[in-house]
């Protein structure tokens, strides 16, 4: 698992070194888990780190990979409390971009999420999301991360800040 790890990472910098006609983008969003994850979570952030390139006026398309940490809740079975686990996840996707407006953009993010914490194998990665640019280099984002995983699905809405590197 840690070898594809590093070549995926590997890979996904290679290929932005081949053509440096595209723009960098990092961010950073907290979360609320929903569904499934939020009977074992409470809250969550997510950091990420993106490279896009240019296709069209207004499209654009590329790699991203990232770190989501969703922290555990307290449950009550059977009128015992127990501390859940954290949940970890590093997501590794291709990215599209579409601008609908000058200032508005609609995006996906498609991959796979490998699971860091013990007993999570990680899975299928979506995430859809909707941006507006605040400045040439500022955009506030709103997503939905999800990862299909056995038996269900782990699910985050988030809001956060994603900043463009020169």
């Amino acid at each position: 698992m840690k070898k594809l790890f590093f070549l995926s990472i590997i890979a996904i910098f290679g290929i932005c070194r081949v053509n440096s006609q595209g723009d960098f983008n990092a961010g950073i969003s907290a979360g609320i888990p929903i569904g499934d994850a939020g009977d074992f979570a409470t809250f969550a952030i997510a950091v990420d780190l993106g490279y896009l390139f240019e296709i069209s006026d207004k499209f654009e398309a590329g790699g991203t990979i990232g770190y989501s940490h969703s922290f555990g809740d307290e449950i009550s079975i059977l009128g015992v409390t127990v501390k859940t686990e954290d949940v970890q996840f590093i997501p590794i996707a291709a990215s599209g971009r579409f601008e609908v407006a000058p200032d508005f953009t609609l995006g996906a993010d498609l991959g796979y999420a490998l699971g860091v914490s013990d007993g999570n194998d990680g899975g299928f990665y979506y995430s859809p999301r909707a941006q507006y640019s605040v400045s040439e280099a500022i955009d506030i984002v709103a997503a939905y991360r999800g990862v299909s995983v056995d038996g269900g699905s782990w699910d985050i809405i988030t809001a956060g800040v994603e900043f463009g590197i020169d």
